[in-house]
């Protein structure tokens, strides 16, 4: 078996965990109501004040304009909500007790590491909280399934990140907290993997190689 020369880590509930902030998101929609009501109520008042002798069906129209407006804000708008949300995000996030010690060590030994993980947001803001959290420069490379246009399992997103590290997936190893995504995904290339059960949601099933802790990763290097 080649020597380990990278190991690539999920993010979420693997080198960081987090509780719902949910105060601080609620805090936040507070926030945008007022920008909600001057750019999409308030327009359409311009229906009431028509001078039109043609009447229009307002439900029709209300719920037509919450279809361009509502559901789908202008994307400037969408975009100040969500990196608002995300900020909330910025400050839920928890570094797992081990990760920092775990990540230099393996860069002391030479070893590659890179984050490889599912994460629908724009990447911009993804990258800041793992700068922000101090993650990021602790890492040779981080991947997320938003810049390569694919999600964990499709061997996509782990041949990006196996590229942005340098190594071949032989001599490498994937340390995650999903089965489907972080063990299955990762073997069907070659890599080896293992599960962290300390943040998981479910516990593998059985054959499933796991640690119980980040602590207890160097040992299998």
């Amino acid at each position: 078996m080649p020597a380990t020369q990278g190991v690539l880590f999920d993010y979420g509930r693997t080198l960081v965990t987090f509780s719902y902030p949910t105060e601080a998101l609620l805090h936040v929609l507070r926030q945008f109501r007022p920008r909600i009501l001057r750019e999409v109520l308030l327009p359409m008042e311009g229906y009431v004040s028509s001078l039109s002798e043609d009447e229009v069906n307002y439900t029709d129209v209300y719920r037509d304009s919450w279809a361009r407006a509502g559901l789908r804000l202008p994307d400037r708008l969408l975009y100040e909500v969500l990196d608002a949300e995300q900020q909330c995000w910025d400050r839920a996030v928890r570094v797992d007790v081990a990760a920092r010690q775990v990540l230099r060590r393996l860069g002391e030994q030479g070893i590659k590491r890179g984050i490889c993980s599912n994460a629908p947001f724009p990447p911009e803001m993804m990258r800041r909280q793992v700068g922000s959290n101090g993650i990021a420069e602790l890492v040779d490379a981080i991947v997320f399934s938003s810049e390569v246009g694919r999600r964990k399992p499709a061997p996509e997103v782990y041949r990006a990140a196996l590229n942005a590290i340098g190594t071949e997936a032989e001599s490498t190893l994937f340390v995650g907290d999903r089965v489907r995504e972080d063990f299955d995904g990762p073997r069907a290339l070659g890599m080896r993997a293992v599960i962290v059960t300390a943040h998981a949601d479910e516990r593998p099933r059985k054959g499933v190689s796991t640690i119980e802790t980040l602590a207890e990763l160097p040992s299998l290097l």
